[in-house]
């Protein structure tokens, strides 16, 4: 979460601000630091494919700017399109690179459609952007043509039929959920935050397909699956309770109880009947024995009820605050909400240590409670939307400016993301040596640590300010010297994770990302840990 609002983007036809450049260059940054790692001629396609997106961005920018967008989004913040286009990319090439030194050829082909449908959907967000723009910029076009047949060209000679097939189809699912849910969620997201949310939506609804149709010999762990069919049902119920309500009022009892007995109809006769298919067991059985395996378990699932429940006793406590108070439009101060960030940190730790594949399945029903509990506010179905539409107005913010309140959900998929993107089968021969131990801290590190500290010391003692922004020198600077900290007792208490003198990559990786920080506009919750990740695995 940013420390203070940000400041306006340019006006129509400006040129870009000192922010977009420096924000851009830290992105650029990240692309040639994986280049000069992997280098070859996948890497060369995310180089190009970083150009043409920096020049696109400028036109999506000015297009917010104007109103002419096709759908309506977030006003606060720039477009974002540079840094959003280069996650997926960049993710797939460093899976790539180390599932071919695990050996695991068929992860290492896996992580070469990553790399190709991120560039897919890229590319297509551009072309829409400059589709759209009027009159057509005949320079950034051609960039953008070049870049384009470079990327095409190079895919089509490294791709089978079959992940050529792959990728399309993912790009299609991405047009559809894009006309559907830009339409039903207006001002939710940037275009870079679309892309890079519906992107990673598209890319599990279609692996999820992919998998559900070729049963023979499923390849997959049942936590995987798991998590699969649980993103793909919450959307997928999102979707048909958005179109429903169109036509009638969701606010009545009436339609709450329908509501209630729709959710069990669809999570009883579709979700659970979908995961019996993937695990070929009983998904309920299965789960309360997974849960329930080993004390230490048994000991983490308690902790965590306790740190949840300290969780809804600081809301409970600053909604007390606020009726007390004269102002009833007051909001929680900086160091409030980042108490969500704490107890996250004090929940995601333990589970890392001592059983990742528990933090992996209750991240995961975590994830849909947060889901289902947003329905019920956005809904106002009773009888606990409008207490919990009251409840939360506490804690909004500028980037809140759509129908949907999404930074919690930012917060748990940041933290959670380096946990479920791991490559179980390319980690298991100790290959996760070096700055790669740290991979499943990214999100700790970025967003818990960092990002926490950031805001709090920004906010209280900062006074240099980053040019362009209202972030502060001190803010970052402490964010850093935080993070080593961190990464100091990691090594102290978790004896799994050996740098092996890594200490310079890691160095520079917290310090990218938190200029990173201090620099974007979009969601650092959900951006920061998958651009740490990413040189963390490289």
């Amino acid at each position: 979460m940013t420390r203070e609002c940000p400041s306006p983007a340019p006006g129509p036809g400006a040129p870009l601000s000192g922010s977009v450049l420096a924000e851009a260059a830290v992105v650029f940054a990240v692309v040639l630091s994986i280049h000069a790692t992997v280098w070859d001629r996948y890497s060369w396609c995310a180089v190009a494919l970083a150009v043409q997106a920096f020049y696109v961005q400028y036109k999506w920018d000015r297009l917010l700017q104007q109103g002419s967008a096709v759908f309506q989004f977030r006003m606060s913040a720039n477009s974002g399109l540079l840094p959003a286009s280069m996650v997926m990319p960049l993710l797939g090439l460093v899976m790539k690179e180390r599932c071919q030194a695990a050996g695991n050829p068929f992860f290492e082909r896996f992580g070469i459609v990553v790399a190709a449908t991120g560039m897919a959907v890229a590319l297509f967000s551009s072309v829409l952007a400059l589709g759209i723009t009027r009159p057509v910029p005949t320079n950034t076009c051609v960039i953008l043509g070049l870049a384009g047949g470079v990327i095409i060209y190079i895919m089509k000679h490294s791709l089978s039929v079959g992940e050529v097939i792959e990728v399309l189809e993912v790009l299609l699912i991405f047009v559809y959920l894009n006309m559907i849910l830009l339409y039903l969620l207006p001002r939710c997201f940037t275009p870079g935050e679309a892309l890079l949310v519906l992107g990673g939506i598209s890319f599990v609804l279609n692996q999820l397909i992919k998998r559900s149709l070729t049963l023979v010999e499923s390849q997959g762990d049942p936590v995987d699956f798991f998590l699969l069919v649980v993103v793909v049902g919450m959307v997928l119920m999102g979707i048909f309770f958005s179109t429903l309500f169109i036509f009638m009022d969701s606010g009545t009892w009436a339609s709450s109880i329908f509501f209630h007995l729709m959710t069990c109809v669809l999570s009883l006769g579709v979700v659970l009947p979908w995961l019996h298919r993937l695990i070929r067991r009983n998904p309920l059985l299965w789960l309360l024995q997974f849960l329930f395996q080993t004390d230490t378990r048994i000991y983490l699932l308690a902790y965590w009820s306790l740190l949840a429940t300290l969780a809804c006793l600081v809301v409970l406590y600053q909604n007390a605050k606020r009726s007390s108070s004269e102002s009833k439009k007051h909001q929680a101060p900086t160091i409030a909400r980042k108490y969500f960030h704490l107890i996250v940190v004090a929940t995601y730790i333990p589970g890392i240590i001592f059983d990742r594949p528990l933090l992996y399945v209750a991240a995961t029903v975590c994830l849909a409670v947060f889901i289902f509990l947003e329905y019920v506010r956005y809904f106002r179905i009773k009888p606990l939307g409008h207490t919990l539409r009251s409840l939360l107005s506490l804690f909004l913010d500028e980037r809140d400016s759509g129908p949907l309140i999404l930074t919690h959900i930012y917060l748990l998929l940041g933290m959670s993301l380096p946990i479920w993107l791991i490559p179980r089968p390319c980690t298991q021969k100790g290959s996760l040596g070096g700055a790669r131990a740290l991979v499943p801290y990214a999100g700790v590190l970025a967003v818990g640590v960092g990002d926490t500290v950031a805001s709090i010391f920004g906010s209280t003692m900062g006074e240099i300010r980053w040019p362009g922004t209202k972030k502060t020198f001190e803010g970052t600077m402490t964010s850093i010297f935080a993070q080593i900290i961190s990464v100091a007792l990691i090594l102290i208490f978790d004896s799994g994770v050996d740098v092996n003198y890594s200490y310079a990559w890691i160095l520079g990786s917290i310090s990218t990302v938190s200029l990173l920080e201090a620099y974007t506009t979009q969601i650092d919750n959900l951006l920061l840990p998958l651009y740490l990740l990413i040189l963390l695995m490289a």
